[in-house]
């Protein structure tokens, strides 16, 4: 069972990256009334979706190296810069970028830059499910 634990964690981090990226939020601004309430909405969804990729990442990194070895598992040498990455990726956007956003500061750009960010997390996250889930068949 430990062994498939990574491939648990990245499939949360992944899975929940497509759901709220690419199915939640589209839907907030397609139902809600107006773009200001989708967003406001938005932000929040997004920062929990920075919980759950801390969390998955977190687990990622502690199940890298099981207890007393004396090297890391085989799929975290293929994944781990792919983790790290996608763990900055998340801290940035959501301390760095989503603050601009809800504050409406150059809207246009910081907007961009944060999907531009979030795009490469989902990319992380979805290699390093592919290493994980490949490391266990």
């Amino acid at each position: 069972m430990y062994e498939r634990l990574p491939v648990l964690a990245a499939a949360l981090w992944w899975g929940s990256l497509s759901a709220i990226g690419f199915v939640a939020v589209p839907l907030l601004f397609a139902h809600l009334p107006t773009p200001a309430m989708a967003g406001h909405m938005a932000a929040k969804l997004f920062a929990a979706q920075t919980y759950i990729s801390i969390a998955a990442c977190a687990c990622l990194l502690v199940l890298s190296k099981r207890k007393h070895a004396e090297k890391t598992e085989q799929w975290a040498q293929a994944a781990m810069v792919f983790v790290i990455l996608g763990l900055l990726l998340a801290l940035l956007v959501q301390y760095g970028v989503a603050p601009r956003i809800v504050a409406r500061e150059n809207l246009r750009l910081w907007h961009g830059v944060g999907s531009g960010m979030y795009f490469v997390q989902w990319l992380c996250a979805g290699i390093t499910l592919w290493k994980t889930a490949k490391q266990g068949s």
